[in-house]
């Protein structure tokens, strides 16, 4: 015991917590060999879109005009609820026939025409220069007179009166005095003014007639 003692003694066993040795460390050979870690691609592989057709999106100006359509409809239909309603609330009139105003049912209302006032009318005799002429005329004819007047540069005719109303047409005078002259006498209807025509363009003109 005592010479194991001495050995143990003289060559101390070395600790484990000794400093490490210049000598290079093997790695221990493990049971399961280590396999290479792959990389992984961090991007995905590019793939094909399929074909669709555009999408289109209605704006907000749509959805306004389509809001404002139906609140005007609403706001028409109500308006006429309630005239309807004013209508039917209303005094009622008592029922009897329509009065007389002299117009028509069916026919379109027009303003009624206005009388023109009424032309003066007188009665004209009136020496016709022809008296051959004269003795075709009958009551109710109408003649156009027109007054030839003599001037230094030629005879001059004007028509004095159109449309005049024969009235009467006198018998063909016997006198001495009559016949000297010259021409017949005719009746005629004619406004007021113009029977004052007749009259200066009978002094001054030679009066012939034209029959409608």
């Amino acid at each position: 015991m005592s010479s194991v003692r001495a050995a143990y003694s003289v060559h101390p066993a070395p600790s484990v917590l000794s400093a490490p040795s210049d000598r290079p460390v093997h790695p221990v050979p493990s049971a399961h060999p280590v396999r290479p870690v792959r990389s992984v691609p961090l991007v995905p592989a590019p793939c094909e879109v399929p074909h669709f057709a555009p999408v289109r999106v209605r704006g907000g100006g749509y959805q306004l005009r389509r809001l404002v359509r139906h609140r005007r409809r609403a706001l028409a239909l109500g308006l006429a609820v309630t005239a309807a309603a004013i209508v039917a609330a209303g005094p009622r009139e008592a029922t009897g026939p329509a009065p007389d105003t002299g117009r028509v049912r069916g026919h379109p209302v027009a303003d009624p025409v206005r009388a023109r006032p009424a032309v003066e009318m007188v009665t004209a005799p009136v020496r016709i220069a022809d008296a051959a002429t004269v003795r075709l005329l009958r009551p109710g004819d109408r003649v156009d007179v027109i007054a030839a007047e003599e001037s230094p540069t030629g005879t001059a005719a004007r028509v004095v009166a159109r449309r005049a109303r024969v009235t009467q047409v006198p018998e063909a005078p016997t006198s001495q005095d009559s016949v000297a002259e010259g021409g017949a006498l005719v009746v005629l209807s004619v406004p007021h003014a113009t029977g004052s025509l007749l009259a200066g363009a009978g002094a001054t003109a030679r009066l012939a007639v034209t029959l409608w």
